[in-house]
């Protein structure tokens, strides 16, 4: 069994005048997302996607292939709204998740994404993203034109080059783990990493216990940076054995996944 606790915070920002993300918090599905378009209806398409993704939280049998099954039919239903409603062409969303998965009659954490939100990892070994981002300067990096330092201020690190709701349908990167008792995911949309370096959202992980209470301060602190873009952020602590049981002892529980 594996039991977790998390927290989920969204902040419209200080510029923004609506909140195209979206998040989602379930029992093994954890979700955020960035949704793109604006007046062509950004958080529809992102709502979409959650509606999607959450449908699989009551999944005890949930696999990798329920996953990029449903991410490809959000996909459809942002084409379909768009062909419906000629006011929503040219939305879109990003998409970060993750879930509590079975592979190989075992299960695992399944990591995904498509576009630049992003799933970090916090072990007590290391921080670590988890996530390439689908943009233009990624892929310059990666092919060795650009290195990480020019790539945080380059034009193209905004462009992407993968979202759900384009034609044909994005192919998101899916990463399979093993659970690890004591370990901390935060999924998070762009306007989390515009504002805070790497360095800054590890020492807030490493400071605080309650997944909620992380999230809330990264997205306040996201404002104080400026807040230039809408901001959220998912959670997820998985406990280890003396951490459950002190759950198991208060109230709300802990969330807890089993076996099917």
């Amino acid at each position: 069994m594996v039991a977790v606790r998390s927290g989920a915070a969204t902040d419209t920002g200080k510029v923004r005048t609506s909140n195209e993300d979206r998040v989602f918090a379930g029992v093994r599905v954890f979700v955020v997302a960035d949704g793109m378009g604006g007046h062509a209806a950004g958080e529809v398409a992102s709502s979409l996607i959650i509606g999607r993704l959450a449908d699989l939280d009551d999944r005890a049998d949930l696999t990798p292939e329920d996953i990029r099954r449903e991410l490809a039919q959000a996909n459809e239903d942002i084409l379909q709204s768009a062909r419906q409603d000629p006011a929503r062409s040219g939305m879109g969303s990003t998409v970060a998740g993750l879930a509590l998965a079975w592979i190989a009659g075992s299960v695992h954490w399944v990591v995904f994404n498509a576009g630049d939100s992003r799933v970090y990892r916090l072990t007590r070994q290391a921080f670590t993203r988890l996530t390439a981002d689908h943009t233009e300067a990624e892929e310059l990096v990666a092919n060795g034109v650009l290195d990480r330092a020019q790539a945080l201020v380059h034009r193209s690190r905004h462009v992407l080059t993968r979202a759900l709701g384009s034609d044909p349908a994005p192919e998101a990167d899916l990463l399979m783990l093993p659970p690890s008792p004591g370990e901390v995911f935060l999924l998070c949309s762009d306007g989390l990493t515009k504002e805070l370096t790497d360095e800054e959202i590890a020492d807030v992980l490493r400071g605080e216990a309650n997944p909620q209470h992380i999230a809330a301060t990264l997205v306040e602190r996201a404002r104080e940076r400026g807040g230039r873009d809408n901001v959220s952020v998912v959670v997820v602590t998985q406990l280890d054995e003396a951490q459950s049981a002190a759950e198991d002892r208060t109230v709300p529980r802990t969330k807890a996944v089993a076996t099917p």
